[in-house]
């Protein structure tokens, strides 16, 4: 019994201390992050980029 006690602890231990996981969530967060980056960009440069081709098209026609 007390061996079966002794692998299951240490089998628990082992999962627990398993860092695969906490890796996998922080590169989750990373490209989250870099997400919400360019797409704040192509919001911000979007109006600026509409308008500048609207500026060239007038010219040009």
């Amino acid at each position: 019994m007390t061996t079966s006690f002794q692998f299951l602890s240490a089998w628990i231990t082992s999962r627990i201390d398993d860092e695969r996981g906490a890796s996998l969530v922080e590169y989750a967060l990373l490209v989250a992050l870099i997400a919400v980056v360019c797409i704040a960009a192509v919001t911000a440069l979007g109006e600026s980029a509409s308008s500048k081709f609207s500026e060239v098209d007038s010219a040009i026609g």
